[in-house]
């Protein structure tokens, strides 16, 4: 007796060729990240053998054409590899910068809110920072303030968001 197409659940058909597709230009897409990352955070990329040596292959090609032919061949050991590992560690790696870009903008946000209400905006401040020097925060803001209507370039902001951002390091 055989059993019509209907009867098949989705677990026994094998994935469809546009799935496999898919799934082989993602993992191709991975490989070009890896091979686009700092060597520092290459390192924190758990790769190995042929892969690793791949990846740091491409890194050195210069050749546009030998370069797309290094990034296929990292996609097809990709396809051989268990990915799960490197693909959690590519997104850890990129969930951190994002929340270092998500704390550089509030700091931004907390300098300019003090360069433009000057000492009124402090409080706020010494509240979500209790540890900082209130003496040394007025003297950056009233400078920051007296260079902004003075029209100068922002040096004393700039020594102002590095307070902060050491401030926020604590």
């Amino acid at each position: 007796m055989s059993q019509h197409p209907d009867e098949f659940s989705d677990e026994q058909l094998p994935p469809s060729k546009s799935a496999l597709k898919r799934e082989m230009h993602a993992l191709q897409e991975l490989g070009e990240a890896l091979v686009a990352l700092s060597d520092g955070e290459l390192n924190h990329i758990p790769l190995e053998g042929d892969l690793a040596e791949a990846i740091h292959t491409a890194r050195r090609i210069k050749s546009r054409e030998g370069l797309r032919r290094q990034l296929q061949y990292i996609g097809k050991l990709m396809r051989r590899t268990d990915t799960e590992a490197i693909a959690a560690a590519y997104q850890d790696l990129q969930n951190g910068h994002q929340q270092r870009n998500q704390q550089f903008h509030e700091l931004e946000q907390w300098r300019d809110a003090l360069v433009e209400r000057g000492v009124d905006a402090m409080t706020e401040v010494l509240e979500r920072f209790p540890d900082a020097d209130r003496q040394h925060l007025r003297q950056l803001i009233t400078a920051a303030g007296k260079e902004r209507a003075a029209g100068q370039p922002p040096a004393a902001a700039r020594k102002l968001f590095r307070y902060l951002r050491e401030l926020a390091e604590l």
